[in-house]
């Protein structure tokens, strides 16, 4: 099998580009290395175009470019609702591959090379609506334990007045007297090249459509949609981390021509917490304990995310010393970005040893006298330093 490319690598672009630099990227490699410009090495072209719809196809689809940001080509595999993407290079394309047809060449082929039959065919046919990308801030509790939240989103409707149409109710689109509403219209050029062609473009009247709106529904203004903002209940898992984002599977703006909605997408930023700090799943925090408490050993309580529990502190426990309460941490995420239940990651307690300030006359005494009663043995590390340095020495 062959080594896959960095579809970031095959585009020319950096992990992170937004939308718009990916589609112009695609546009300008795709003019750069259509076969048909190469004709003297139209082979090793089309494998080029290849792995260039390839890459286009991952990286402008919102959930395979998660999936590939995370997993790499492993994570476009069949069993996760992968594989490639574009088995051949058959000469019949759709969308922006259209569009730079086009504009390489015109549409002088018309409809008989695979090239866009008619202005129709795209116009007319059924489009899915843009995504929508919204952010919201949870605090680091909720994000352990997972909250509903309601939020206010702006999208794009079909329009209840006209039902998508774009003509005020009780009237109804014309067909286009240009193009007598086929949405295309032949022109014939001189070509240097071949001749006498014909060429198949959209009419420009109707915009391709076929039909003109003469009274335009005074709510839409004739474009079939509006903007309204509806009200989105999210549910965030117990586990989510700050940056992930979840989706929220049609809630985007509506299709167009009966095409389906497009998807909303929630970025989650997750607000600090004063205590505990987080490592994947693990969660950490620092605690204080006395000098009293740490030579002579005692039990403590620790809070968690969970509530307090009790944690023993071992006799001569040293100060910066971490302690491991296992399954305290954070619940973890499955690939569907649901929670896995009992299955947790640890807290760790790191335990400092504050030394006492602002000591009374008495007090200073009472430890002088105690420092005087300890032997080598006491400071076993101390000693162990001393010995060290001796040996350097000697």
């Amino acid at each position: 099998m062959a080594e896959k490319h960095d579809y970031y690598e095959t585009l020319g672009l950096q992990k992170g580009a937004t939308e718009d630099e990916i589609k112009k990227a695609y546009r300008k490699m795709a003019i750069a290395n259509h076969p048909d410009r190469h004709q003297d090495e139209k082979e090793k072209y089309e494998e080029k175009m290849k792995e260039i719809n390839e890459a286009y196809s991952v990286l402008s689809d919102p959930e395979k470019r998660q999936r590939y940001d995370q997993f790499g080509h492993g994570g476009l595999e069949s069993g996760m609702g992968g594989g490639n993407p574009f088995e051949g290079f058959s000469g019949t394309y759709s969308g922006d591959m259209q569009d730079i047809l086009e504009s390489m060449f015109g549409g002088i082929f018309g409809g008989g090379s695979g090239f866009r039959s008619s202005g129709m065919s795209s116009a007319n046919a059924p489009r899915r609506g843009k995504d929508i990308t919204v952010s919201t801030n949870i605090s680091f509790m909720e994000a352990c334990s997972g909250i509903s939240k309601d939020m206010t989103v702006g999208h794009l409707e079909q329009c209840g007045a006209c039902h998508g149409t774009g003509a005020e109710p009780g009237t109804s689109p014309e067909a286009c007297p240009d193009c007598q509403g086929r949405g295309v219209i032949r022109t014939t050029q001189q070509s240097s090249i071949f001749g006498m062609v014909s060429s198949t473009v959209p009419c420009p009247h109707c915009g391709g459509k076929g039909s003109i709106i003469r009274n335009k529904c005074n709510k839409c203004r004739g474009v079939g949609r509006v903007r309204v903002q509806k009200n989105v209940t999210i549910k965030i898992p117990a586990g989510i981390d700050d940056g992930q984002s979840l989706r929220v599977s049609g809630e985007g703006d509506c299709g167009i021509n009966g095409g389906s909605s497009g998807d909303l997408f929630v970025r989650i930023s997750v607000r600090p917490h004063p205590i505990f700090t987080r490592d994947g799943y693990d969660v950490s925090c620092e605690i204080p304990i006395t000098f009293t408490q740490a030579v002579m050993g005692d039990e403590i309580e620790v809070p968690t995310i969970d509530g307090n529990v009790k944690l023993t502190v071992a006799e001569g426990t040293q100060s910066g010393t971490k302690q491991r309460l296992k399954g305290k941490g954070i619940q973890r995420l499955q690939r569907d970005g649901s929670s896995r239940m009992n299955d947790r990651g640890d807290q760790y307690v790191k335990l400092n040893v504050e030394v006492p300030k602002n000591l009374t006359r008495k007090q200073k005494e009472l430890l002088k006298a105690f420092e005087d009663s300890l032997e080598e043995k006491n400071y076993t590390k101390r000693k162990s330093f001393f010995d060290k340095i001796k040996e350097m020495f000697n």
